[in-house]
This record gives C-alpha cells, sequence and structure tokens, in this order.
C-alpha cells in the first residue's frame, strides 16, 4: 500500500484542498446571492457557469501542460482559481461574478487535468483500481467534510471566502514540493455523442441526466433553505449529509447492478428519487428533519445515475475503446451541467422555491420513463454479460478518471521532451 500511496501522495493532498475550497465555495456563494436578493434564475446561470467554464478548461488545458509541464501548470491555474475567487470580494456586480464562476471552472478544471493525468501516468496495471479507488475516496471524503465550514463565519461576509482561496493555494504546496517527475499527457480524445447514443441511448442519457439534476440541486439548494427558513447550520448539515448519502449508496447499488442488471436498477433509482423529489416539494418545508431525511433519500438514488450510465454505455463497447467513450459520455454530463442549474433557476424564478424539486422530480421521472422505453426497444444483456460497476467521483466534475477506471485498458502516453 505504501508503495501504491507514496507516488500519488501528493497530489491526493492536493486534492483535498481542492475539495475542501470546492465544497466552501459553492455553498457561500449560492447564500451570498440570496441574501442579495439576486432572482434564482440568475442564481441558476451563475450556478450553470461555473460548469461552462469547467467543460472548457477540460477541452482546452492540456495545452498548457504540453507547453510548461503538469507542476507549472498546477500552480498556474492554483493562482488563478484563488485570484478569481478573492475577487468576489472586490466586486458586488453580479455579471462580473458571473464571468468569474466562468473563471473559476476553467480554473478547476485546469487543476482536475492535472491530478488525473498524473493519478494515470503513476499507476500501473496492477494498482489501478486500488489508486482509482483511494481518490474516490478523498475526493468524497473532503467535498462531504468541507460545507460544514459553513458553521465557523458568517456566510455572508468575506471568511469564509478567504478560506476558499488559501486552500486553493494550498494545493499546489504538495505538487511544488515534491521531487517526483513529471508525467506526461497524451491527446485526450471523445467519442462523438451521436455515436455514443446509437450505441448506448440509455448510457448517454443517463450521464447527461445525472448532470442535469446534481449541480442544479447544489446550487440552487440555499435558494430553498433560506425561503423555507432553514438556518446555516441546517444548511451545511444537508449539505455534508448529501454527499455521505451518495458515497454510501454507490457500493450497495452497483452490487446490484451487477447481479440484477443496469436498466432495472436505473429504473428503480430514477423512479426512487423522483419520487423523493416530489415529496421534498410537498414535505419539505415540515421540518428539518424530514427535509434531512428526504435529500438524503434523494441524492443517495440520484448518486449513482452517472456510474450506471457509464457502465451501460461499457457494456456495448469494446474495452480497447472504453476510455474515449467514457470521455464523451463525461462531456455529455458537462453538457447537462452547464444546462441544469438555469432551467432550474429560470423555474424558480417562476413558481417560487419549492418548483427546485418539481424541477428535480420532473427530471428524474423523465429519466425513468426513457429507461422503460428503452426497455420496450432493446432487450437488456444478461448480468453474467456485463461488465462490475465502478464507482465514480463526481463531486464537482472530473477530467481523467476514464482512464483510471479499471474497466478500460491501460493508456499508456508517450513521452515528450519540453523545450
Amino acid at each position: 500500500m505504501l508503495k501504491t500511496i507514496r507516488p500519488v501522495l501528493p497530489v491526493l493532498v492536493g486534492v483535498v484542498c481542492l475539495e475542501t475550497a470546492l465544497g466552501i465555495l459553492s455553498p457561500t456563494i449560492s447564500l451570498q446571492l440570496v441574501h442579495r436578493s439576486i432572482p434564482a434564475a440568475f442564481i441558476g446561470l451563475i450556478g450553470s457557469a461555473y460548469f461552462a467554464g469547467f467543460l472548457l478548461g477540460t477541452l482546452t488545458c492540456h495545452r498548457v501542460i504540453d507547453r510548461v509541464g503538469h507542476i507549472r501548470t498546477f500552480a498556474v491555474f492554483a493562482a488563478l482559481a484563488a485570484n478569481a475567487v478573492l475577487l468576489f470580494l472586490l466586486f458586488d456586480q453580479v455579471y462580473v461574478w458571473l464571468g468569474l464562476r466562468i473563471l473559476t471552472g476553467y480554473a478547476i478544471a485546469g487543476q482536475y487535468v492535472v491530478v488525473e493525468s498524473w493519478l494515470n501516468d503513476k499507476a500501473t496495471s496492477g494498482n489501478r483500481g486500488r489508486v482509482f479507488s483511494l481518490y474516490m475516496s478523498v475526493s468524497w471524503a473532503a467535498s462531504g467534510i468541507s460545507p460544514l465550514a459553513l458553521n465557523i463565519a458568517d456566510p455572508t461576509g468575506h471568511r469564509l471566502l478567504t478560506l476558499a482561496a488559501i486552500a486553493l493555494v494550498a494545493s499546489l504546496i504538495p505538487l511544488g514540493l515534491t521531487r517526483i517527475g513529471n508525467p506526461e499527457i497524451g491527446e485526450h480524445k471523445h467519442f462523438g455523442l451521436i455515436r455514443l447514443y446509437r450505441i448506448s441511448p440509455l448510457g448517454v442519457v443517463a450521464c447527461l441526466g445525472s448532470g442535469v439534476a446534481g449541480p442544479a440541486f447544489y446550487a440552487l439548494l440555499p435558494a430553498y433553505m433560506v425561503a423555507a427558513g432553514y438556518n446555516t447550520q441546517e444548511l451545511s448539515i444537508v449539505y455534508s449529509f448529501s454527499t455521505l448519502a451518495g458515497l454510501l449508496a454507490q457500493f450497495p447499488i452497483g452490487y446490484l447492478s451487477d447481479r440484477l442488471g443496469r436498466r432495472p436498477l436505473m429504473l428503480a433509482t430514477s423512479a426512487g428519487a423522483a419520487a423523493a423529489a416530489f415529496c421534498l416539494y410537498l414535505f419539505g418545508d415540515r421540518s428539518f428533519l424530514i427535509l434531512a431525511v428526504l435529500i438524503f433519500l434523494f441524492e443517495g438514488l440520484m448518486a449513482p445515475l452517472y456510474g450506471l450510465g457509464v457502465g451501460q454505455a461499457g457494456d456495448y463497447i469494446a474495452r480497447k475503446d472504453f476510455v474515449t467513450a467514457s470521455s464523451g459520455l463525461l462531456f455529455a454530463w458537462g453538457i447537462g451541467s452547464a444546462i441544469g442549474p438555469s432551467i432550474a433557476g429560470a423555474m424558480i424564478g417562476l413558481s417560487g422555491p419549492r418548483s427546485l424539486y418539481l424541477f428535480l422530480g420532473g427530471a428524474m421521472a423523465a429519466m425513468a420513463l426513457f429507461v422503460i422505453w428503452r426497455m420496450m426497444r432493446r432487450p437488456a444483456k444478461l448480468a453474467r454479460d456485463q461488465g462490475n460497476f465502478v464507482a465514480v467521483p463526481l463531486t464537482q466534475g472530473t477530467y481523467g478518471a476514464p482512464e483510471l477506471d479499471p474497466r478500460g485498458e491501460p493508456v499508456l502516453h508517450p513521452h515528450r521532451v519540453l523545450e
């Protein structure tokens, strides 16, 4: 285990700092906008802006790595992300905040391109599954604990944003001090979405639907909770609680999908998540206990949907094509993430904060109906013919996890000499 951890330890420590910053930043920005009485439609747009920037970053940031190497690239994007966060303190104009969220997403994507390329390069065929599991555990743990920082300072003040900036700067220290050499990165290719849809319509729609629902939930949850009369401490608990639910649900749902088939589990989880969302619409403001339990159920059922979608598509894709196909599915998730919060915000602007759960319930219900339609259109593969389910860490987004996924073949990148 020590041999497995040592080459990737600097990156894993950096991931803890990154996820800590993101776990503080997302609810803090949303709360500040809510307390400034910014319309929910614009809060949703700002939530989408982060993922639009992130998606753009995953497509372009590798060029910086090719030019200056992983460590210097990571430092540049950490500084850029920290500066973007600090600029929130200097500007009150919401349109400036929109641009800063795009910039933050782009910079964070650059850091994750480095993180996951590094992990993929240092992992071997013998320990790739363990490296992937370590990365997943670190990501989920840090993102689950960090929202509790909302309890240590007023989220409408400057301290939490400053703390997030400090965490972003701290993320570059482990890589800056490491004596491990720069890895190499190859060209990151994608399957076209049309080609992917023809191979596995359900896999593409599941990843897209996961992107539509998850980021919208986290971006606009503060708007709902403030309107329903809940306080900041309760919001922080719900944020952490929901992340824990996503982590705990991955493995039992994955276990069942390996034995009962992907589509029955996709139908059960999407229908169950829809039911939980509609119950949140009806009863979420009754008491904090009811809210917390229903959100735990919703997130626990919704979170594995992306992994199920990747697994469903992977069952119809050759192992040699798994990495590029999974990258295409990630692109579909990114598209959903860039549009979901905007649509949910517009619905809240028209019908009030509780309509967030109508949006989430409608998205999951549509997913369940699509699963039923696909079950009628094409017979499912037998469970024994499927690959194994692998939980995927999709807290704020990812880039190279398809290359780390044990279901795919190892990707060997040619070495290049930096001028």
